[in-house]
């Protein structure tokens, strides 16, 4: 192999420190997964990364691990709050894309005969696709709000319920947010894109839960076998991009007057501790609180469409939030006993039972873990456990993670080659553009099942459930 890596146990392989390196990289993955990181850069990325002042303890990778830009996808680290960096590079461009899932309490033979309609209405309710436009223009005043309040903003305008926000990540509001910190071209961009999907791999699903593992947590998260459940996928669209290019050009032109290498153009990082540092993760924040709000519209169309579809059988029904969790977030959070910033891009927090960030019944069973797969082969439900809070700062793996370039999947499939063998499979796909349906095919993933075995078996999390797709909508 290229890298000496040393087998810690069967799902846990070490680099040690080398070169400039201040922690050793630290790996959750198989031989074969670890042989297919080779073919990319994402391992020389997280070299990097674990070379930056102040990193704690390792640079971990998760199973879904692949190349990103600057600092790879799949990955975690975390930064002494006092001595150690910020990076733009490390939450991404599509800051708090992350996942929720809804529960509908109606089974798949209810739903069936309309599936159809049902996804023409998704398709007209909740635009997808690149430069897609929601069905409201907000105002500047109106972003300024939501900007700094997040999901709690949103449903007080009518977009949800109470309940809703307590089954989101952080109540989907961070405190640090300052929307004064957020450009004027970031906001204008973001003014007309709330209540989008975009693109990309982005996905509104509808899904039906094909195997319980754990009958007791399962029926805590209101999940029965059969039922049909809702999978959104999206984040802060144009405005978060904006905000990540805003600081990444602004952290560039500071390195030098702190002495930090660049080591890719991508990999921008500051001291936390400077003002041009905190000044990013206010406005990382108040991006993050966009993106909640934005899952928040789609949620009600979501709602709105299944009783426009099925309105006797959601006569006293309602579609309620499972949970909500950000995959592209940089968080302050104590771990050890030290006060660390923890950057997650593509990873998912996975805070155990009796953490006190945890509301409702995760206080008692720990924090939900969607974990999806690609658009055939479905996805996974999880939970947070003691072992990651040990071993992984709170984190695990965020999905399947790609396997192919977005280029070679558009060379090797074809759009209709793509949508007949999803028919074949019984599901039905709703394309904005047949070019990034292609981007998107299947088999570019990684097999989720190899993704979530390392975690499982490593005791990072535990496994809840599974759903098969019936429904996809892609940008």
């Amino acid at each position: 192999m290229k890298y000496a890596f040393e087998r810690k146990s069967p799902w846990v392989f070490e680099l040690p420190r080398k070169g400039p390196m201040q922690v050793p990289l630290r790996l959750y993955t198989t031989e074969g997964m670890l042989k297919q990181l080779e073919e990319d850069q994402s391992i020389d990325q997280l070299m990097n990364v674990a070379s930056l002042p102040g990193i704690y303890r390792y640079a971990l990778g998760m199973p879904d691990m692949h190349q990103g830009f600057g600092f790879p996808i799949g990955a975690v680290a975390a930064f002494d709050i006092d001595s150690g960096i910020i990076s733009p590079g490390g939450v991404g461009f599509d800051i708090n894309c992350g996942v929720r899932l809804l529960r509908t309490g109606l089974s798949r033979q209810a739903i069936e005969d309309r599936l159809d309609e049902l996804g023409k209405r998704l398709f007209a309710l909740v635009p997808s696709g690149v430069g897609s436009t929601g069905h409201r223009v907000f105002s500047k005043a109106e972003m300024k709000g939501l900007l700094s309040e997040g999901a709690p903003w949103i449903i007080s305008a009518g977009f949800g319920v109470p309940s809703d926000q307590s089954a989101m990540e952080s109540q989907g509001h961070l405190a640090a947010a300052d929307a004064e910190l957020v450009s004027e071209k970031a906001i204008e961009r973001g003014r007309d894109e709330l209540g989008t999907l975009g693109a990309g791999n982005h996905f509104l699903e509808v899904d039906y839960i094909e195997t319980i593992y754990d009958a007791e947590y399962a029926a805590a998260f209101g999940l029965r076998e059969h039922d049909i459940v809702v999978w959104i996928h999206t984040g802060s669209r144009g405005l978060g991009h904006q905000v990540a290019t805003d600081f990444i050009n602004l952290f560039k032109k500071k390195m030098d007057q702190y002495k930090i290498p660049l080591y890719n153009h991508e990999l921008a990082a500051l001291p936390f501790k400077t003002s041009e540092g905190r000044q990013y993760f206010a406005a990382m924040s108040a991006a993050a609180n966009y993106a909640w709000v934005n899952r928040q519209i789609i949620t009600h169309q979501v709602r709105t469409a299944f009783e426009q579809v099925y309105p006797d059988l959601m006569a006293g029904q309602s579609i309620d939030l499972i949970y909500d969790v950000a995959h592209n977030i940089a968080k302050e959070e104590v771990h050890d006993g030290k006060k660390l910033l923890v950057h997650r891009k593509g990873g998912t927090r996975a805070f155990p039972a009796g953490h006190p960030e945890l509301e409702g019944p995760f206080a008692q069973y720990g924090q939900p873990v969607l974990l999806p797969g690609d658009m055939k082969r479905g996805s996974y439900i999880l939970v947070g456990t003691g072992a990651s809070m040990d071993e992984t700062f709170g984190s695990t793996a965020h999905g399947a993670g790609r396997r192919l370039s977005r280029n070679e999947a558009v060379r090797r499939y074809q759009f209709e080659d793509i949508s007949a063998d999803m028919a074949q499979h019984h599901i039905r796909l709703f394309a904005a553009d047949k070019k990034v349906a292609r981007e998107e095919a299947p088999d570019a993933y990684k097999n989720v099942d190899e993704v979530v075995g390392p975690i499982v078996h490593a005791g990072i999390a535990r496994p809840v459930a599974r759903s098969r797709p019936l429904l996809v909508i892609k940008g």
